[in-house]
């Protein structure tokens, strides 16, 4: 037994490819040193309980996600894929079942919490499954006609925008919208007929934000960022201003303020949090390692000779670098405040289950082949 466990784990770790693998993990160990210096406060203070508590389960969740991506890197590729597909379905139920099951924070619907599981939002562990079957169903030869594959991903994405929409978190819809028209753009869509695409989905967004009373928040958040003045930004007030306090080389671990005046600073604005106490440079230091591992992604994306291997990555890394460009962006105050964790870094077993899975894909469909 261990003679067959030791030969599966040479096989692997001799086709991994392992500059991504380091990366990935010193992005999951950077993310928990923070977890441990920016929570600690907030824990002993606010929640009188152990000073660790955050850190602790940060942890837990770490443990489980590197379980996770090293066991998806192990898979085959076929059964990776058909694993995946079926995932998608057990997660788009969890997700249809949140209007239902799902608790109330904060004045939306995004959880389900069932007691004998951990407190999880289904659309954080259902993205990774979206990018594989829309890649699968893109690249397909079973269906010749390519508008007919492209109308068919409109129609598997358009149920989870709509339960996305009534939660309400119009982040997550952006997300996946940006990630699927990135997906079929990349399949070799005619420009006019994207143009289209990307016109109609943004009227339809426009129309419901604008017009239908449930979303005035988010027409509130988008009126605030145009009109500074208006006294509705504080999140983001606060986090800029603890990016300029931190100035280039930081105030000190232990001596931000972020955490002790926003709620949830540790998932939604911990750039500003990195950057208030280690500075500027670090932060410019992370951006620089995102910016590689999504070059040696590209390398294997070139080299990569089946259409929806290479489908696949380019969405998981589309999702990862969005994301990044959208937490960062609410963070510096380039675009309103959405609520988006940043893969690797934040705080949020969802978000860490969700960034290992995607890295577990990347991870299988970056490995070496070997010829036999």
């Amino acid at each position: 037994m261990l003679k067959k466990l030791f030969f599966i784990y040479y096989e692997w770790w001799k086709k991994i490819d392992k500059i991504i693998f380091f990366i990935i993990l010193f992005l999951f160990l950077l993310g928990l040193f923070f977890s441990l210096v920016s929570t600690s406060i907030i824990a002993s203070e606010k929640l009188n309980t152990n000073s660790y508590y955050f850190f602790i389960k940060h942890l837990i969740f770490i443990l489980i996600g590197s379980f996770i991506f090293i066991f998806l890197s192990l898979l085959e590729e076929n059964k990776l894929i058909n694993s995946c597909i079926i995932l998608f379905f057990i997660c788009l139920f969890c997700l249809a079942l949140v209007p239902i099951l799902g608790i109330e924070v904060k004045g939306s619907k995004r959880w389900i919490d069932i007691g004998i599981l951990p407190r999880f939002q289904p659309i954080e562990l259902l993205k990774p499954f979206v990018i594989v079957i829309l890649s699968t169903l893109l690249s397909t030869f079973k269906i010749q006609n390519l508008y007919l594959k492209y109308f068919l991903s409109l129609a598997l994405i358009m149920p989870i925008v709509m339960l996305l929409i009534t939660q309400p978190d119009i982040g997550q819809t952006l997300l996946l919208i940006l990630v699927w028209l990135s997906l079929i753009f990349i399949s070799g869509i005619n420009l006019l007929i994207f143009s289209c695409f990307f016109l109609l989905l943004g009227s339809i967004l426009s129309f419901v934000v604008i017009f239908i009373p449930k979303f005035a928040y988010i027409k509130l958040r988008l009126f605030s960022f145009l009109n500074p003045t208006s006294g509705n930004n504080y999140q983001s007030e606060r986090a800029t201003e603890a990016i300029i306090n931190g100035g280039l080389f930081g105030q000190g671990i232990g001596e931000g303020t972020l955490n002790s005046k926003v709620p949830e600073a540790h998932t939604d604005y911990i750039i500003s949090v990195i950057s208030e106490e280690f500075g500027a440079l670090i932060v410019i230091l992370i951006m620089i390692i995102y910016l590689v591992l999504s070059f040696k992604i590209m390398k294997k994306i070139d080299q990569e000779t089946n259409q929806n291997h290479k489908l696949i990555l380019l969405g998981c890394l589309v999702l990862i670098l969005f994301q990044t460009f959208i937490h960062i962006g609410v963070n510096i105050r380039i675009l309103p405040t959405t609520g988006m964790t940043l893969p690797f870094l934040s705080y949020g077993g969802s978000s860490i289950i969700s960034t290992s899975i995607i890295s577990g894909i990347i991870l299988n469909f970056t490995k070496r082949k070997i010829n036999n």
